[in-house]
Parts: C-alpha cells; structure tokens; sequence
C-alpha cells in the first residue's frame, strides 16, 4: 500500500515510504558529517563520486588512493575519520568517462557499492549521489535507481521467506550542493518510478507457476485496487474465440489447465482535464513459451518464463501513470497474459487462423506465439482509436520478440516506427529520452521487404505467420514480426497517405529486459516515462 512521504521527527529527515513498491526505505540526509557522528543510525558511506564531499573526508579519500592504485578500477572498502568516528567507507569509482560511455556507468557504479556494502555487513549505509554534470544532468536519480535495482528482492523470496523480504531496511541518500532537483522532490520522482520497476520485476521475474495468467490477474488487481486506473480481465475462452481468434489458437493448449488460462488485461487511465495525447501499450505476456508443437529443443527453454517482460513493463509504466497522475495524458494498457504449452490442443503450423481484423492468417511456426497473442488486442485499440477519435493517439507494442534483436543489438531496446511515426521522428525521440536516463534503444527501419517476407504465399491466405527457422537465422528477424503485426490487424491500412494515419512503433526488447539469473530490468518503463509523462 502507498504511503506518502512523512518526516522523521527525531531527525528531520525526509523518509520516502512506498513498503509495497520499494525495497527498502530512502531517507534524506541533509548533513552527512552530523549524521555520520549517530552512529546508531548509519554504519557505511558508499561513494561513487568524489565532486561535492565534504573536505575531511575528500582529504582521506585521496590519502586512500595513494595507498591503494587500484581503488580508481576496483571496488573498495576501507575506514575513514569523520569527526570522533571512524566510518566505513565503500569507495566505487565511476572513473574517466570516455566519448562512448554514458549515463548507465552511475547505476553500475551505485549498485556495486550496495553489493559491497552487504558483504562488508553494513546495516543502514549512506549512498553520496553523484554532483549535478552537464553532460548527464540526470545522473543522480540514475545512480538511486541502480541502487535500487540492486536492492530488489524477488517476489516469491519475500513471499515465502518473510525475514529475507529486504536487504537493508533503509538506505540514506546524500546530494551534494547543486543538484538539479532538491532532495525531496528527487525522491517523489524516484518513488514514482521505481514502484513501475517494482511491479515490472515483480510480474516479469515470477515463475511459470507464480505468475501463471490468473495470478498475474489476481497480482494486477491487488495493485491497482485503490487508485485511478481501472482494470478490467478477461477470462472467457468464447469471448477469446469469439474476439481474440490469434490469441486464443496460443492459449488453447494452456486452456486445459485452469491454473494455466489466458487472460487478457486491461489498464486504463483518464486524465482529469480534456486528454491532449493517447498512448496505447500492448504488451506480451508469455508466462512460459515451451515452443508450442514446435518445441524449443536443446537446452534453450530455460529462462523462458521471462517471455511476460512486455506485459510487465506494460503493467510497470500504468503503474508510475498511476503515481504521477499526468494531468492531460489518457493511456491504455493491454496485457496479453498467455502460456505457450505443447499438448494435444496445440495450435500446430499450417492451421489457418483468422484474425479479428478479418486477415487469413496461416501459422508457419508456433514458436513465433508473441505476435500472434498481441495482434487482436492490438486491433481492438486501433479500432477504439477510429472509433472513438482519441486525441493523437501512439500505439505501442512492447515485447521479448526476436533472438535477432539480441544479436543486433546486444541489451538494448529496439524501435520500429510506422510511417506516421517516423513523420514525426518518434524513434529519434524515444532514443534521446532513453539516452538520458538509462535505458537506451536502438532505431530499426521498417521496409517493403518485411511485409513482402510475410505475405500469403499460399492461394486463399492473406498473411504468413513467420518462417520455419529462428530469428537469430532469418535475415531482418527481428523487422518483420512488426510488419506482421500491421498486416494482421490492418494497421497497414492506417499509414501516412490513408484517410486516418495512426502512429504505431513495435519495442523489441529481448535485449534489454534481462535474462536469467539477472534482475528483470523493467525496460523500457525509464525511457517511455521520460518520453511521455515528464
């Protein structure tokens, strides 16, 4: 449950609380020498920039690297005299910033210093945000977040083992003079947004059995219950078949099994004044893609139950929506929840399946699932778009499609922008909004050979599903998938030079949501955030 920020009247600092939706507690320290003297209340300082320190502990921090060389390169621990004390110092360099770094190196450099800090034992370290820098201006909040990220425990942790549910039961930040925002207004931000993170690693972390469709239902209901954003879920296997045929030839092997069901999630926020802006998100959520009766063979199904990390990111940003409260922003989320299971009720390749657009659909491989449980749900939000004349509406599809993205672009995001999406040069801005927070992505271009690749190529069909080979071996294996996504629901129809042009961008994130055995990232909830509520 969200609390808001109070005050510690026994010290007068400002204590972010949201116990549902951070990991720990974040308190500001106004005076960091005064508040390392209490020594009943922090036990390590955690440095990750020398600019803006106070001059004792400057003064010993540079004695220190004159001892130890490899303090610039490693990460380390050592005591320090602050006043009548000594304090533990956990000293992790951000280092010399060449032309090719970016703002990432402060969130990697904070959560190595909480990582050390744990094993150094401390109890209620103090972390020194970096010095505002022209640069990266928004590098102190980059460098909380990190921290945070570090101090997620998951879900199924806290649940079945309560005592481990966090790591530190508080953790004090710093910021030294200057900084872009003042310390409380820093935290609100932070607060906001991590609790969209916290929900995105929650849903995207959870195993194939915790979050199985109907709990990521139950998980979404429970965390949207109180504020602004109604929730709506489908459950009904007709109305699936009935009004989501794509998606339901996915589900109908997991539809056996009632704990295993799809279920089809809506979001949606309305702002209080007259919407100047929609932005539609439709994420997928495959909460354990086996490969279907195309199995994924060879030891590469493990990891698999991070397939869900669209839907979660979907899920993460509603809830920071539901946080900030953005004043003239209407927006709607979609989670395609959906288990890809290998049974006799298996959808299989050659079915014919049409869509809810009316497109002959012709499966070529079940493997390719992710497209094919998001494209109805997809054309339910462009026909609410015409229907209704939402207000400059963006539609989104955010998924863990393609190996190929991996392979093209390493961990980052990729964005595939329609022609009146890239009228308005959406991919190059959603870049720069990333670049400034941390969450980067990578501009693809659509072109006419990815529809021409997934073109009926049998008489009586409109549209190929996907080829019989991977991604990761299909040349523009990560392109077409959103060119499907357009044939299938008729959003081809919907381009620059039609009667109703709408803005559709795909978001290939295989990269960027993090795999097993790493935390779920919760991209690319930082850079839409950034792009649309700041």
């Amino acid at each position: 449950m969200q609390q808001a920020p109070t005050v510690d009247g026994g010290s007068g600092y400002v204590i972010a609380r949201l116990r549902g939706y951070l990991p720990c507690d974040v308190v500001l320290v106004e005076d960091l020498v005064a508040t390392l003297n209490q020594t009943d209340r922090y036990d390590t300082l955690c440095v990750i920039d020398d600019t803006g320190l106070p001059s004792e502990l400057l003064r010993q921090l540079n004695e220190q690297k004159q001892f130890d060389a490899g303090i610039a390169s490693e990460v380390s621990c050592f005591r320090c005299q602050v006043g009548t004390d000594l304090v533990r110092v956990v000293y992790s360099c951000v280092g010399e910033l060449s032309d090719f770094d970016d703002v990432r190196r402060y969130a990697e450099a904070s959560a190595c210093a909480m990582r050390r800090a744990l094993k150094a034992g401390a109890k209620y370290p103090v972390l020194v945000l970096p010095a505002l820098t022209k640069r990266f201006p928004q590098a102190p909040f980059v460098a909380l977040m990190g921290a945070l990220h570090e101090l997620y425990v998951p879900l199924q942790l806290r649940e079945d083992v309560p005592t481990k549910s966090h790591r530190f039961q508080k953790i004090g930040v710093y910021q030294p003079p200057g900084a872009q925002l003042k310390g409380s207004d820093l935290l609100r931000k932070v607060q906001n947004v991590e609790a969209g993170r916290f929900v995105a690693r929650d849903i995207g972390g959870g195993d194939p059995e915790r979050m199985a469709p109907p709990r990521v239902a139950d998980y979404v209901l429970q965390a949207f219950k109180s504020g602004p954003v109604k929730v709506t879920v489908i459950d009904d296997p007709r109305v699936f078949e009935r009004d989501y045929p794509l998606f339901q030839a996915v589900n109908r092997a997991a539809g056996t099994v009632e704990r295993h069901r799809g279920r089809i999630i809506f979001l949606e926020y309305k702002p209080p004044n007259p919407a100047r802006k929609t932005v539609v998100l439709v994420g997928k959520g495959v909460t354990y893609d086996t490969g279907g009766a195309d199995i994924k063979a060879g030891g590469v199904m493990a990891g698999m139950s991070r397939d869900k990390c669209g839907a979660a990111a979907v899920a993460g940003f509603m809830k920071v929506v539901e946080q900030q409260k953005p004043a003239d922003v209407h927006v709607i989320g979609v989670l395609c929840m959906v288990r890809n299971s290998v049974g006799e009720e298996c959808y299989v390749s050659d079915e014919m399946v049409t869509s809810r657009a009316g497109v002959r659909v012709r499966v070529g491989n079940t493997d390719a699932e992710g497209r094919m449980a998001m494209a109805d749900a997809l054309c339910q939000m462009k026909e609410r778009v015409l229907s209704e004349g939402l207000p400059d509406p963006h539609l989104y599809t955010i998924a863990t499609l393609t190996g190929h993205a991996v392979l093209a672009v390493g961990n980052s995001a990729i964005v595939m922008d329609n022609g009146p999406a890239r009228a308005v040069e959406h991919g190059l801005q959603l870049q720069r909004a990333g670049e400034v927070v941390g969450d980067p992505f990578e501009i693809s271009v659509l072109r006419r050979e990815d529809f021409t690749f997934h073109k009926g190529k049998c008489y009586g069909e409109d549209v190929l599903q996907a080829n019989n080979l991977p991604s990761s071996r299909t040349p523009r294996g990560h392109q077409g998938p959103a060119a499907f996504l357009m044939l299938a629901t008729g959003l081809d129809q919907c381009g620059l030079n039609s009667s109703h042009p709408i803005k559709y961008s795909h978001l290939d994130i295989a990269g960027s949501a993090g795999d097993v055995p790493d935390t779920p990232t919760g991209s690319p909830i930082l850079a839409l955030v950034q792009a649309h509520l700041v």
